[in-house]
């Protein structure tokens, strides 16, 4: 038993400052996605990545039907995409602008990348899931933009070039 509760682990943890990304997935033909800031690169032989999604999450069910996920990572700009993936029974795609990337996987306009991945594993971890992707594409689509951040519960940005 620990002297610590559920909200001093949060709070701990979000000294972290994490990136925002938006995983996105196409089950039959209906794109599905949620924002999330548990993202993280896991192997350069093979390419993999490591993405965390909540068990309550009705989103990830669907990526991880369709076998496929792609990741968004968003701009400073990009916000209110993330405000809409953060959202529940709407739907997400209707207002914006995308493409399918080689796994039939929405790439969302204006993002500063994407990781375009094949479902290689999934793995229990509490009231998340592990899931581990082996990528199959992936670009730098605009190096010159802000990152969005997540840092003590707020939204913030990175000024590229800073130092």
């Amino acid at each position: 038993m620990s002297d610590w509760d559920g909200r001093t682990f949060r709070n701990t943890m979000g000294q972290f400052c994490t990136g925002v990304v938006i995983a996105t997935g196409n089950l039959r033909g209906e794109p599905a996605g949620f924002a999330a800031q548990s993202f993280v690169s896991l192997s350069l032989d093979p390419p993999l990545v490591g993405l965390c999604p909540g068990k309550s999450s009705s989103s990830w069910p669907k990526l991880r039907d369709s076998g496929r996920f792609c990741i968004n990572v968003l701009a400073s700009d990009q916000k209110a995409i993330c405000d809409i993936m953060a959202r529940t029974g709407i739907d997400k795609f209707a207002a914006l602008n995308w493409r399918a990337g080689k796994t039939g996987s929405p790439i969302l306009d204006g993002v500063i990348a994407y990781i375009d991945c094949e479902l290689e594993a999934e793995h229990d971890a509490g009231d998340h899931t592990i899931a581990i992707g082996r990528v199959v594409d992936l670009a730098v689509c605009a190096p010159e933009k802000e990152p969005l951040l997540f840092f003590q519960g707020k939204y913030g940005s990175f000024e590229v070039g800073g130092f």
